[in-house]
């Protein structure tokens, strides 16, 4: 049986050990999983951490992939790759980390699995996925939320910085 693809979109994240040379390296490689194709990517974005004040700060993207996989398997292949960079889950909350990967939206569904909740629970609190989000997908309806442009007028953008560097 031959599964259809579905557009999602992957926040992507850093503040350890040249996160930027982590988040470039990092949309890369979701390129390079089995069954999707890396359809776009926006900028990179720079803001202050949100948990524990005493770490850099982060830099930011958010990609569009369009996969064969389901939602638990890209799961998966994000965990590994975050795996690849160093990362290790259950340490502090909100946390530096040398790469975060979250599915933040998987077609139009709505996904409460104890691994996995879709749209992202923070997505549209967090200027610094909206606004990567919206340069990618536009007005998009947030399943839940309502129209994409609408939930980034109501988070402001604070510190989040656009950054001028070459693309991956």
């Amino acid at each position: 049986m031959h599964r259809s693809k579905v557009d999602c979109y992957v926040g992507i994240g850093s503040n350890l050990d040249d996160p930027i040379a982590h988040v470039k390296q990092g949309i890369r490689e979701l390129g390079q999983l089995t069954g999707t194709e890396r359809v776009a990517h926006s900028s990179l974005y720079a803001s202050p951490p949100m948990g524990p004040p005493q770490q850099p700060d982060y830099i930011n993207a958010v990609v569009k992939l369009r996969t064969t996989l389901e939602p638990l398997a890209l799961l998966d292949r994000l965990l590994a790759i975050e795996r690849r960079h160093g990362r290790t889950r259950g340490g502090e909350h909100w946390g530096p980390r040398a790469l975060d990967l979250d599915i933040l939206l998987y077609g139009d569904q709505q996904i409460d699995h104890e691994r996995l909740r879709v749209p992202h629970p923070g997505l549209h609190e967090r200027a610094f996925v909206l606004y990567p989000l919206e340069e990618l997908a536009g007005d998009i309806d947030v399943p839940g939320r309502g129209r994409l442009r609408a939930l980034a007028k109501h988070c402001p953008r604070g510190s989040l910085r656009r950054l001028e560097i070459s693309q991956p």
